[in-house]
């Protein structure tokens, strides 16, 4: 029993120097994990102390950083919250493309801090539009019938044979439709990156130079590819109107006015059918002088509008200052007179359309902008015109 005993005792012995060794392992563990935590603090300190100081050192760049990329970052918030890429798009005709290359070009346009709207240093100008019959259609020309002969008539006797009268003719006025277009493009990188609604920016801009265009062919159109300006037609004196021309009345002084008394003969050279309707037509050149005018007994022929928004008025009709029409000068047609409802038509097709193109100029996106519209003059008798000139 007893050298079975220390035979167990023999066996045994391992395990305790086992257990020894991992007591003195844990002991040492201990020890290096004690000195492992002082240093990972130690480092842990020095980080925080260099990353204080590179903060700031940096906060100035870090500040502008964060500004800048705000409004990215709500646009795109919004769109994941609810799928509207209105923001995302906004931090999106001339020949030149524009591109973020050249700041003219539309570099300027990229920097976030860019005012959200252009202003415009173009000028506007009013358009015979206003006052003239406009029609829509969905044709290639619109044409327009004119009755302009009398149909004859007689007194007739109770007993005589009633004779035959001559029947009046239609005559026919065609207004081809023309078209407006434009072919702006933009780099994809200047729409996605610029701080404002670039496309709605070119759509008004087209949008302002096809009105101005417009404007300026309704008045001096050489009818090419072009509505025909009222102006464009054969100009011949009051006295020796006829069908097809314009009549004129003159001032009697070369390229001044002679008083005011040609002003009255011009609003009484239309016929009384048109006169109610009537309205001057002039540019502001002009419109200056004619301010300046007075009668007999010293009071100004011109009157501005009693209400906002009303025309100004001279000799009692309405004034529209076209800047299209051409300054007082020797045998200038500066002042139109006239029913222009009935005196111009202009057609058109009642849509401007504009069509993105990504695909035909990459990297480039083209617009392109397309209106059809036709002008001519309808009723040759409705309009008169004042040359600045001896006779």
């Amino acid at each position: 029993m007893a050298e079975a005993m220390s035979r167990v005792g023999e066996d045994l012995s391992p395990v305790e120097e086992m257990k020894a060794s991992v007591a003195g392992f844990a002991r040492d563990f201990k020890g290096f994990q004690g000195d492992l935590k002082v240093k990972l603090a130690k480092q842990e300190e020095r980080m925080m102390t260099l990353e204080r100081k590179m903060t700031a050192a940096a906060r100035p760049l870090l500040s502008a950083a964060a500004e800048e990329s705000a409004p990215h970052q709500k646009a795109m918030a919004a769109y994941l919250r609810t799928g509207d890429d209105d923001g995302l798009r906004g931090l999106e005709p001339e020949e030149k493309a524009l591109s973020t290359v050249v700041n003219s070009d539309g570099g300027y346009l990229v920097d976030p801090v860019t005012s959200e709207a252009i202003s415009s240093v173009l000028s506007s100008t009013a358009s015979i539009r206003a006052i003239s019959n406009v029609v829509q259609v969905e044709a290639t020309s619109y044409d327009v019938l004119i009755d302009r002969s009398e149909a004859g008539a007689g007194w007739a006797t109770e007993v005589a044979d009633t004779t035959e009268t001559t029947t009046p003719a239609i005559e026919r006025i065609a207004i081809p439709l023309n078209e407006l277009s434009a072919l702006p493009k933009a780099s994809q990188r200047l729409l996605d990156d610029s701080a404002f609604d670039v496309e709605g920016w070119l759509a008004g801009r087209i949008a302002d130079k096809f009105a101005r265009s417009e404007a300026a062919a309704f008045v001096n159109g050489d009818g090419v590819d072009k509505p025909t300006g009222f102006l464009n037609h054969t100009v011949v004196a009051e006295s020796a109107w006829t069908w097809g021309n314009l009549g004129y009345v003159a001032t009697g002084a070369d390229g001044a006015f002679n008083g005011p008394d040609e002003l009255i003969d011009l609003v009484y050279a239309l016929g009384a059918e048109y006169r109610a309707n009537g309205t001057f037509v002039m540019n502001s050149r002009t419109a200056g002088a004619v301010r300046k005018l007075k009668d007999a007994d010293g009071r100004f022929l011109w009157s501005d509008g009693l209400a906002a928004g009303e025309p100004a008025r001279l000799l009692g009709y309405p004034v529209l200052v076209a800047e299209d029409m051409p300054d007082i000068a020797s045998g200038a047609d500066a002042i139109a007179f006239g029913d222009f409802s009935a005196g111009y038509t202009i057609a058109e097709r009642p849509d401007l359309r504009v069509l993105r193109d990504p695909f035909s100029a990459k990297p480039h996106v083209l617009f392109y902008a397309t209106k059809r519209v036709g002008g001519d003059v309808s009723d040759f008798a409705a309009i008169k015109l004042l040359r600045f000139a001896v006779s």
